[in-house]
Protein backbone atom coordinates (compact mmCIF):
# COMPACT_ATOMS: atom_id res chain seq x y z
CA UNK A 1 0.00 0.00 0.00
CA UNK A 2 1.53 3.29 -0.52
CA UNK A 3 0.27 6.91 0.03
CA UNK A 4 -0.01 8.71 -3.09
CA UNK A 5 -1.82 11.67 -2.14
CA UNK A 6 -1.20 14.61 0.77
CA UNK A 7 -3.71 17.29 2.01
CA UNK A 8 -3.39 19.09 4.60
CA UNK A 9 -4.74 22.48 5.71
CA UNK A 10 -4.05 24.68 9.03
CA UNK A 11 -1.32 22.04 9.53
CA UNK A 12 1.93 24.23 11.31
CA UNK A 13 3.41 26.45 9.21
CA UNK A 14 1.36 25.38 6.60
CA UNK A 15 -2.17 26.98 5.16
CA UNK A 16 -2.70 24.38 2.85
CA UNK A 17 -0.68 21.06 1.22
CA UNK A 18 -1.50 19.21 -1.94
CA UNK A 19 1.31 16.79 -3.12
CA UNK A 20 1.37 13.52 -4.26
CA UNK A 21 4.09 11.54 -3.49
CA UNK A 22 5.99 8.67 -5.41
CA UNK A 23 8.05 5.30 -4.14
CA UNK A 24 11.08 7.79 -3.27
CA UNK A 25 10.64 11.46 -3.00
CA UNK A 26 13.16 13.94 -2.13
CA UNK A 27 12.08 16.80 0.05
CA UNK A 28 14.25 19.95 -0.17
CA UNK A 29 14.44 23.72 1.08
CA UNK A 30 16.04 26.22 3.48
CA UNK A 31 16.65 25.62 7.48
CA UNK A 32 13.43 26.52 8.73
CA UNK A 33 11.07 26.27 5.56
CA UNK A 34 9.08 23.35 7.09
CA UNK A 35 10.54 20.13 6.09
CA UNK A 36 10.63 18.15 9.42
CA UNK A 37 6.92 19.53 10.09
CA UNK A 38 5.64 18.15 6.49
CA UNK A 39 7.19 15.00 7.46
CA UNK A 40 5.71 15.29 11.26
CA UNK A 41 2.18 14.79 9.38
CA UNK A 42 2.89 10.97 8.99
CA UNK A 43 4.46 10.83 11.93
CA UNK A 44 0.98 12.41 13.27
CA UNK A 45 -0.86 9.48 11.80
CA UNK A 46 1.19 6.89 13.15
CA UNK A 47 0.60 8.33 16.42
CA UNK A 48 -3.27 8.40 16.29
CA UNK A 49 -3.01 4.54 15.42
CA UNK A 50 -0.37 3.63 17.96
CA UNK A 51 -1.89 0.75 19.60
CA UNK A 52 0.46 0.97 22.65
CA UNK A 53 -1.70 3.83 24.08
CA UNK A 54 -1.98 6.40 20.78
CA UNK A 55 -4.76 8.03 19.76
CA UNK A 56 -5.39 11.30 18.37
CA UNK A 57 -5.43 13.09 22.08
CA UNK A 58 -2.03 11.61 23.10
CA UNK A 59 -1.29 12.59 19.14
CA UNK A 60 -1.97 16.58 19.98
CA UNK A 61 -0.42 16.46 23.35
CA UNK A 62 2.68 15.23 22.26
CA UNK A 63 3.13 18.20 20.19
CA UNK A 64 2.39 20.69 22.73
CA UNK A 65 -1.49 20.79 21.69
CA UNK A 66 -3.36 22.49 19.18
CA UNK A 67 -2.03 25.78 19.34
CA UNK A 68 1.49 24.07 18.46
CA UNK A 69 -0.05 22.18 15.48
CA UNK A 70 -2.59 24.73 14.15
CA UNK A 71 -0.87 27.07 11.71
CA UNK A 72 -0.73 30.87 13.18
CA UNK A 73 -0.99 32.06 9.90
CA UNK A 74 -4.75 30.48 9.47
CA UNK A 75 -5.76 33.26 11.65
CA UNK A 76 -9.78 32.68 10.85
CA UNK A 77 -9.69 29.21 10.28
CA UNK A 78 -9.63 27.01 13.61
CA UNK A 79 -10.34 23.64 11.99
CA UNK A 80 -7.13 21.06 11.07
CA UNK A 81 -8.02 18.92 8.25
CA UNK A 82 -5.44 15.97 6.97
CA UNK A 83 -6.30 13.83 3.82
CA UNK A 84 -5.03 10.87 2.51
CA UNK A 85 -5.13 8.88 -0.65
CA UNK A 86 -3.82 5.50 -0.92
CA UNK A 87 -2.91 3.28 -3.60
CA UNK A 88 -2.02 -0.99 -4.23
CA UNK A 89 0.02 -0.10 -6.90
CA UNK A 90 1.20 3.75 -7.87
CA UNK A 91 0.43 3.28 -11.46
CA UNK A 92 -3.11 3.06 -11.08
CA UNK A 93 -5.55 5.48 -11.81
CA UNK A 94 -7.34 5.86 -9.03
CA UNK A 95 -6.87 5.23 -5.43
CA UNK A 96 -8.04 1.88 -3.24
CA UNK A 97 -8.35 4.35 0.06
CA UNK A 98 -9.21 7.66 1.11
CA UNK A 99 -9.24 8.77 4.65
CA UNK A 100 -9.90 12.48 5.74
CA UNK A 101 -10.09 13.84 9.13
CA UNK A 102 -10.22 17.11 10.67
CA UNK A 103 -10.41 18.48 14.69
CA UNK A 104 -10.64 21.43 16.12
CA UNK A 105 -10.50 22.93 19.64
CA UNK A 106 -12.92 21.42 22.33
CA UNK A 107 -14.62 24.48 23.71
CA UNK A 108 -15.57 22.53 27.25
CA UNK A 109 -12.07 21.64 27.48
CA UNK A 110 -8.68 23.72 26.38
CA UNK A 111 -6.47 20.60 26.97
CA UNK A 112 -8.91 18.14 24.15
CA UNK A 113 -9.13 18.46 20.55
CA UNK A 114 -13.11 17.93 19.26
CA UNK A 115 -13.30 15.61 15.73
CA UNK A 116 -15.27 17.67 12.95
CA UNK A 117 -15.30 15.41 10.66
CA UNK A 118 -13.84 11.57 10.36
CA UNK A 119 -14.84 10.03 6.49
CA UNK A 120 -13.25 7.18 4.79
CA UNK A 121 -13.96 5.82 0.61
CA UNK A 122 -12.89 2.81 -0.64
CA UNK A 123 -12.66 2.51 -4.34
CA UNK A 124 -14.78 5.72 -4.31
CA UNK A 125 -17.68 4.66 -2.54
CA UNK A 126 -17.72 6.20 1.10
CA UNK A 127 -17.90 3.60 4.19
CA UNK A 128 -17.71 6.06 7.07
CA UNK A 129 -18.81 9.49 7.29
CA UNK A 130 -18.90 11.15 11.24
CA UNK A 131 -20.56 12.49 12.67
CA UNK A 132 -23.03 10.01 12.28
CA UNK A 133 -26.35 9.42 14.20
CA UNK A 134 -24.60 7.81 17.90
CA UNK A 135 -22.48 10.72 17.78
CA UNK A 136 -24.37 13.58 18.16
CA UNK A 137 -26.69 11.09 20.70
CA UNK A 138 -23.21 11.34 22.43
CA UNK A 139 -20.82 13.95 21.69
CA UNK A 140 -18.09 12.27 23.42
CA UNK A 141 -17.26 9.83 20.81
CA UNK A 142 -16.36 12.49 18.33
CA UNK A 143 -13.17 12.92 20.87
CA UNK A 144 -11.53 10.29 19.17
CA UNK A 145 -10.84 8.54 16.13
CA UNK A 146 -12.75 5.24 14.63
CA UNK A 147 -9.30 4.63 12.59
CA UNK A 148 -7.65 4.41 16.58
CA UNK A 149 -10.25 1.74 17.59
CA UNK A 150 -9.86 -1.71 17.04
CA UNK A 151 -13.83 -2.78 17.21
CA UNK A 152 -14.46 0.54 14.90
CA UNK A 153 -12.07 0.10 12.31
CA UNK A 154 -12.37 -3.52 11.00
CA UNK A 155 -13.35 -2.57 7.73
CA UNK A 156 -10.86 -0.28 7.12
CA UNK A 157 -8.13 -1.63 9.09
CA UNK A 158 -5.68 -1.49 6.14
CA UNK A 159 -5.35 2.35 6.46
CA UNK A 160 -4.49 2.22 9.98
CA UNK A 161 -1.55 -0.46 9.34
CA UNK A 162 -0.28 1.43 6.88
CA UNK A 163 -0.30 4.62 9.28
CA UNK A 164 1.09 2.17 11.42
CA UNK A 165 4.17 1.16 9.90
CA UNK A 166 5.73 4.84 9.37
CA UNK A 167 9.47 4.51 10.64
CA UNK A 168 11.06 7.85 11.37
CA UNK A 169 14.58 7.71 11.50
CA UNK A 170 17.03 10.62 12.34
CA UNK A 171 19.99 9.01 13.93
CA UNK A 172 22.08 10.53 16.37
CA UNK A 173 25.26 8.81 17.04
CA UNK A 174 26.14 10.13 20.43
CA UNK A 175 22.62 8.71 21.49
CA UNK A 176 23.69 5.50 20.51
CA UNK A 177 27.10 5.31 21.66
CA UNK A 178 26.63 7.27 25.16
CA UNK A 179 22.96 6.94 25.78
CA UNK A 180 23.08 5.05 29.14
CA UNK A 181 26.14 7.52 30.32
CA UNK A 182 24.01 10.86 29.49
CA UNK A 183 20.86 8.98 31.10
CA UNK A 184 18.68 10.34 28.60
CA UNK A 185 15.26 9.07 28.36
CA UNK A 186 14.33 7.12 24.83
CA UNK A 187 11.61 8.17 23.29
CA UNK A 188 8.27 6.39 22.09
CA UNK A 189 9.69 4.33 18.76
CA UNK A 190 13.27 5.72 19.19
CA UNK A 191 13.44 7.93 16.22
CA UNK A 192 17.53 9.03 17.22
CA UNK A 193 18.44 5.36 17.33
CA UNK A 194 19.12 5.11 20.76
CA UNK A 195 17.73 1.34 20.48
CA UNK A 196 19.21 0.72 17.41
CA UNK A 197 21.53 -2.10 18.52
CA UNK A 198 18.45 -3.67 20.26
CA UNK A 199 16.65 -4.40 17.25
CA UNK A 200 19.90 -5.74 15.80
CA UNK A 201 19.81 -8.13 18.88
CA UNK A 202 16.36 -8.96 18.44
CA UNK A 203 15.89 -9.54 14.82
CA UNK A 204 15.94 -13.46 14.00
CA UNK A 205 19.82 -14.94 13.54
CA UNK A 206 19.54 -16.20 9.79
CA UNK A 207 17.64 -12.66 8.96
CA UNK A 208 20.05 -10.62 10.48
CA UNK A 209 23.25 -12.21 9.49
CA UNK A 210 22.06 -11.99 5.72
CA UNK A 211 21.27 -8.38 6.46
CA UNK A 212 24.88 -7.93 8.13
CA UNK A 213 26.23 -9.86 5.16
CA UNK A 214 25.25 -7.51 2.88
CA UNK A 215 26.28 -4.65 4.67
CA UNK A 216 29.74 -5.85 4.91
CA UNK A 217 29.86 -6.34 1.19
CA UNK A 218 28.75 -2.51 0.53
CA UNK A 219 31.24 -1.44 3.44
CA UNK A 220 33.99 -2.51 2.07
CA UNK A 221 33.32 -0.49 -0.96
CA UNK A 222 33.23 2.26 0.83
CA UNK A 223 35.35 2.57 3.97
CA UNK A 224 39.31 2.40 4.18
CA UNK A 225 40.61 -0.26 5.60
CA UNK A 226 37.74 -2.17 6.67
CA UNK A 227 37.34 -5.94 6.55
CA UNK A 228 34.49 -7.38 8.27
CA UNK A 229 31.36 -5.93 10.64
CA UNK A 230 29.49 -9.02 12.85
CA UNK A 231 27.40 -8.98 15.67
CA UNK A 232 27.97 -10.54 19.47
CA UNK A 233 26.78 -10.34 22.89
CA UNK A 234 29.42 -9.36 25.85
CA UNK A 235 30.67 -12.62 27.80
CA UNK A 236 29.37 -11.49 31.15
CA UNK A 237 26.91 -9.07 30.57
CA UNK A 238 24.73 -10.27 27.38
CA UNK A 239 24.86 -7.09 26.20
CA UNK A 240 24.50 -6.71 22.35
CA UNK A 241 27.46 -4.91 20.15
CA UNK A 242 28.97 -4.29 16.89
CA UNK A 243 32.12 -5.23 15.87
CA UNK A 244 33.96 -3.94 13.13
CA UNK A 245 37.53 -5.22 12.30
CA UNK A 246 40.27 -3.50 10.10
CA UNK A 247 43.45 -4.11 8.53
CA UNK A 248 46.07 -3.68 10.65
CA UNK A 249 50.13 -4.22 11.22
CA UNK A 250 48.97 -6.73 13.78
CA UNK A 251 48.62 -10.56 12.05
CA UNK A 252 44.91 -10.16 13.61
CA UNK A 253 43.85 -6.95 12.47
CA UNK A 254 41.84 -4.46 14.86
CA UNK A 255 38.53 -4.52 16.35
CA UNK A 256 36.75 -1.75 17.23
CA UNK A 257 33.07 -1.66 19.02
CA UNK A 258 30.55 0.82 18.09
CA UNK A 259 31.47 3.43 20.40
CA UNK A 260 35.07 3.69 19.04
CA UNK A 261 33.28 4.18 15.39
CA UNK A 262 32.66 7.05 13.21
CA UNK A 263 29.22 8.93 13.35
CA UNK A 264 29.70 8.34 9.51
CA UNK A 265 30.03 4.39 9.92
CA UNK A 266 27.28 4.69 12.48
CA UNK A 267 24.36 6.47 10.50
CA UNK A 268 25.46 4.57 7.06
CA UNK A 269 25.31 0.86 9.36
CA UNK A 270 21.97 2.19 10.42
CA UNK A 271 20.54 3.50 7.90
CA UNK A 272 21.98 0.36 5.56
CA UNK A 273 19.91 -1.59 8.39
CA UNK A 274 16.87 0.19 8.33
CA UNK A 275 16.71 -0.06 4.19
CA UNK A 276 16.95 -3.65 4.11
CA UNK A 277 14.49 -4.39 7.10
CA UNK A 278 11.75 -2.48 6.00
CA UNK A 279 8.71 -2.41 3.65
CA UNK A 280 6.94 0.68 5.71
CA UNK A 281 7.21 4.33 5.11
CA UNK A 282 10.27 5.93 5.59
CA UNK A 283 11.22 8.95 6.65
CA UNK A 284 14.88 10.09 6.85
CA UNK A 285 15.94 13.47 7.60
CA UNK A 286 19.58 14.31 6.21
CA UNK A 287 20.99 10.83 5.83
CA UNK A 288 24.07 12.87 3.89
CA UNK A 289 25.08 14.06 7.45
CA UNK A 290 28.67 13.09 8.73
CA UNK A 291 28.95 10.84 5.51
CA UNK A 292 32.01 11.30 3.13
CA UNK A 293 30.97 13.21 -0.52
CA UNK A 294 31.10 9.67 -2.32
CA UNK A 295 29.08 8.22 0.08
CA UNK A 296 26.49 10.58 -0.08
CA UNK A 297 26.36 10.98 -3.84
CA UNK A 298 25.39 6.84 -3.73
CA UNK A 299 22.46 7.41 -1.68
CA UNK A 300 19.91 7.66 -4.38
CA UNK A 301 21.57 4.32 -5.62
CA UNK A 302 20.52 2.65 -2.09
CA UNK A 303 17.34 4.01 -2.38
CA UNK A 304 16.73 2.05 -5.37
CA UNK A 305 18.48 -1.00 -4.59
CA UNK A 306 16.89 -1.30 -0.91
CA UNK A 307 13.29 -0.72 -2.63
CA UNK A 308 14.30 -3.11 -5.75
CA UNK A 309 15.09 -6.06 -3.10
CA UNK A 310 12.58 -6.21 -1.28
CA UNK A 311 10.66 -9.65 -2.10
CA UNK A 312 7.09 -7.66 -2.87
CA UNK A 313 8.58 -4.54 -3.75
CA UNK A 314 6.17 -2.19 -2.01
CA UNK A 315 7.54 0.25 0.25
CA UNK A 316 8.34 4.45 0.51
CA UNK A 317 10.87 6.82 1.34
CA UNK A 318 11.02 10.41 2.54
CA UNK A 319 13.94 12.07 2.57
CA UNK A 320 14.67 15.74 3.26
CA UNK A 321 17.95 17.02 2.35
CA UNK A 322 20.52 19.85 1.82
CA UNK A 323 23.11 18.07 -0.07
CA UNK A 324 23.74 18.73 -3.65
CA UNK A 325 25.92 15.65 -4.00
CA UNK A 326 23.00 13.08 -2.72
CA UNK A 327 21.37 15.16 -5.64
CA UNK A 328 23.45 14.87 -8.16
CA UNK A 329 22.46 11.52 -9.98
CA UNK A 330 21.43 12.57 -13.71
CA UNK A 331 19.49 9.44 -12.66
CA UNK A 332 17.05 10.33 -10.13
CA UNK A 333 13.38 10.50 -11.24
CA UNK A 334 12.47 14.30 -11.76
CA UNK A 335 8.25 13.62 -10.64
CA UNK A 336 10.29 12.40 -6.96
CA UNK A 337 10.71 16.07 -5.72
CA UNK A 338 9.41 18.59 -3.23
CA UNK A 339 10.24 22.48 -2.84
CA UNK A 340 9.41 23.82 0.38
CA UNK A 341 9.61 27.56 0.38
CA UNK A 342 9.09 29.54 3.29
CA UNK A 343 6.67 32.46 3.74
CA UNK A 344 7.37 36.12 3.94
CA UNK A 345 6.22 38.52 6.39
CA UNK A 346 4.44 36.08 8.75
CA UNK A 347 2.68 34.25 5.73
CA UNK A 348 3.05 30.00 5.22
CA UNK A 349 5.24 28.10 3.35
CA UNK A 350 4.10 26.08 0.39
CA UNK A 351 5.21 23.16 -1.05
CA UNK A 352 5.67 22.97 -5.06
CA UNK A 353 6.46 19.98 -7.52
CA UNK A 354 8.65 20.53 -10.23
CA UNK A 355 7.53 22.31 -13.11
CA UNK A 356 7.04 20.88 -16.76
CA UNK A 357 9.86 22.42 -18.40
CA UNK A 358 12.74 21.38 -15.03
CA UNK A 359 11.47 17.89 -15.85
CA UNK A 360 12.24 17.83 -19.39
CA UNK A 361 15.57 19.58 -18.46
CA UNK A 362 15.86 16.42 -16.06
CA UNK A 363 15.11 14.11 -18.50
CA UNK A 364 17.30 15.83 -21.08
CA UNK A 365 20.37 15.42 -18.66
CA UNK A 366 20.64 18.19 -16.51
CA UNK A 367 21.29 17.53 -12.99
CA UNK A 368 18.66 17.56 -10.53
CA UNK A 369 20.50 19.72 -7.62
CA UNK A 370 20.94 22.09 -10.16
CA UNK A 371 17.53 22.76 -10.63
CA UNK A 372 16.26 22.01 -7.43
CA UNK A 373 18.54 24.55 -5.74
CA UNK A 374 18.25 27.15 -7.47
CA UNK A 375 14.59 27.10 -6.95
CA UNK A 376 15.05 27.59 -2.82
CA UNK A 377 18.42 29.92 -3.36
CA UNK A 378 16.34 33.16 -3.48
CA UNK A 379 14.50 32.19 0.22
CA UNK A 380 18.23 32.20 1.32
CA UNK A 381 19.86 35.84 2.59
CA UNK A 382 23.41 36.46 1.30
CA UNK A 383 25.70 37.12 4.43
CA UNK A 384 27.55 40.46 3.85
Amino acid sequence: MYISRLIAKNWKNFTKIDVSLQDIVYLVGPNASGKSNFLDIFRFLRDVVNPNGGGLQKAVSDRGGLKKVRCLAARQYPIVELSVELKNDLDDSEPAWQYHLSFQGDKSSKQRVRIVSEKVSKNGTEILLRPNGEDHKDPERMTSTFLEQVNANKDFRVIADCFDDVLYLHLVPQLLKFGNQLAVQRMESDPFGQGFLDIVAGTVGRTRDSRLKRINYILKNVIPQFEELKFERDDITGVPHLKMLYSHWRGKGAWQSEDQFSDGTLRLISLLWTLMSSKKLILLEEPELSLHGPIVEQIPKLFYNALASQKKAIGQIVVSTHSERLLSSKSLDAGSFLIVRPGEKGESSRIESLGADDKTAIKAGKSPATIVFTKTESAVKRLA
